[in-house]
């Protein structure tokens, strides 16, 4: 049975705090599933609330080590803090390497290892994402498919003038191909991409935990290319 996990951002108005003025953390973690995907995908309950974890010099530091490729997230299952579910490290962001993270439990456990390597890095032209969960094999996930690639850098002059008339109309800018597929012994297991709306994360295998899925669509969210928004970016 497949479920789906989505980043559920706050209101316009609100873009860039991180918590009401009572103290709730604002963003979510949302869930689907076949027996509700009939509705809204904002009708779907709560798995997690996500804030950034910020390091002690606050909002400048934590943009400082993410321009390095760094990323820290915390995932509550409450707005209040009252329970923490999982915490997202980052264990390698060096230069020029693949960057590595880590989903520990509340406990402090391992349950993950989530790592990312950029595009034309290893002999790659895409980026690449691996999930190693706690007793279970790597999955490989490619971003975007190599056909819509060659596309894109066909029609690249199109997509500038594109982006130049969305920027100067207000409207939507053409996005790089962002799809990413894992595989586990041929099989796809897991799935980021669209309805044509917002991206989200369909989990197609029973054995994965909820923790993690939740952390990677929080770590895919927040690699959200040049022409997105990554909701860890702004202060």
């Amino acid at each position: 049975m497949s479920t789906t996990v989505w980043l559920h951002n706050p209101s316009r108005k609100a873009a860039g705090r991180e918590a009401q003025e009572d103290g709730r953390v604002r963003r979510e973690i949302r869930l689907t599933s076949p027996a509700s995907q009939a509705g809204s995908p904002t009708d779907g309950p709560t798995r997690a609330y996500l804030e950034r974890d910020l390091p002690a010099g606050g909002h400048d530091a934590y943009r400082a080590a993410r321009k390095e490729g760094a990323r820290a997230f915390l995932l509550w299952s409450d707005a209040h803090r009252r329970q923490l579910l999982a915490r997202v490290v980052t264990k390698s962001a060096a230069k020029g390497e693949a960057r590595v993270f880590e989903v520990l439990g509340a406990a402090g456990e391992s349950l993950a290892l989530i790592s990312r390597t950029p595009a034309m890095h290893g002999g790659r032209g895409r980026s690449h994402w691996t999930v190693e969960q706690a007793g279970r094999p790597a999955v490989v996930g490619a971003k975007g498919h190599l056909f819509w690639w060659c596309v894109w850098w066909l029609l690249l002059p199109l997509w500038l003038a594109i982006a130049v008339g969305s920027i100067v109309g207000g409207g939507d800018i053409a996005r790089m191909p962002r799809t990413i597929r894992w595989k586990s012994s041929g099989e796809e297991v897991l799935v980021w991409g669209s309805d044509g709306n917002d991206f989200a994360l369909t989990v197609l295998a029973d054995w994965w935990d909820p923790r993690v899925t939740a952390s990677l669509a929080a770590l895919v969210n927040s690699h959200d290319g040049w022409l997105g928004k990554p909701w860890d970016e702004g202060k």
